[in-house]
């Protein structure tokens, strides 16, 4: 009989799904034509388990592209050249999260999130800082981690209504 998955179990991931997510965490700043302080958050990287055996990571940039990447080689990229709304919420959440640089840990670890809690990267000239959030569990008092979880969610929403666009159009989307 086989051995029912557990939440606490490690990902299954497919090389494409390592190789994409690296060059996420590691995309330097200088590619993106803008002032940008040693602080300033110019790429956030979340990392979202769905499933016991699915794990999406939200990719968004200064630039407004926000992108998504699946454990097991799926993708959904290239929405926000196609909608307004997708590009404006990811860079909106990109911006935001400058606010909150110093609240999280400063890391050159990329580990992937076990159980269901959230790993949130935030991309600077000054290294990447890390932020854990269990979407299930933010006390009300934490405004961090309430603030950030809702502006990535307002991405996924944004990406969610542009996959559905996308769908009725018949452009191919790359998730089932």
């Amino acid at each position: 009989m086989a051995k029912k998955r557990s939440i606490f179990d490690r990902y299954t991931v497919n090389e494409k799904y390592i190789i994409t997510r690296g060059k996420a965490l590691t995309f330097p700043a200088m590619q993106f034509n803008v002032p940008l302080k040693e602080d300033d958050v110019y790429g956030v990287v979340v990392d979202m388990p769905m499933t016991p055996t699915v794990l999406v990571t939200l990719v968004c940039y200064i630039n407004g592209a926000a992108n998504l990447y699946f454990n097991l080689g799926g993708d959904y990229s290239g929405s926000a050249s196609r909608y307004r709304a997708v590009a404006q919420a990811a860079h909106n959440f990109v911006k935001g999260c400058t606010g909150f640089v110093k609240e999280c840990e400063k890391t050159t670890k990329y580990d992937l999130p076990i159980g269901g809690t959230h790993y949130v990267y935030m991309l600077t000239k000054n290294g990447t800082h890390k932020i854990s959030i269990a979407p299930t569990a933010i006390p009300a008092e934490d405004k961090t981690r309430r603030i950030i979880f809702n502006m990535y969610n307002s991405v996924m929403n944004e990406l969610r209504t542009a996959q559905l666009k996308d769908q009725a159009a018949g452009i191919e989307t790359g998730i089932n």
